[in-house]
């Protein structure tokens, strides 16, 4: 299965084509089979969704699952773990930043 995905302009949130409109939801994106490119285009042209791309998925139980990490990563969300937030350069420790 083929699912289309993009960023919201608005809000930069990452969201799914649900087969008539845009959700946040990975599960509610529709198969969009090799109509894909052409609705990316349409939509993008309409500015209703920002640097879009079609990406192979697997059709679960739970609605799709995108087959490569980087996309399971972006369809979680932004991460809020303190743990894992960039931390600025210590000169102090040498680790500068150019």
């Amino acid at each position: 299965m083929k699912i289309l995905t993009g960023n919201d302009l608005p809000t930069g949130d990452v969201i799914w084509w649900t087969g008539t409109e845009w959700s946040r939801h990975v599960e509610d994106a529709a198969d969009v089979g090799e109509e894909g490119e052409s609705i990316a285009r349409a939509e993008e042209g309409a500015r209703r969704v920002n640097a879009p791309y079609v990406i192979e998925a697997t059709a679960t139980p739970e609605g799709p699952r995108p087959a490569h990490i980087k996309d399971r990563v972006r369809a979680l969300g932004p991460t809020v773990r303190p743990d894992l937030t960039l931390k600025p350069a210590d000169p102090a420790a040498g680790n500068w930043v150019i």
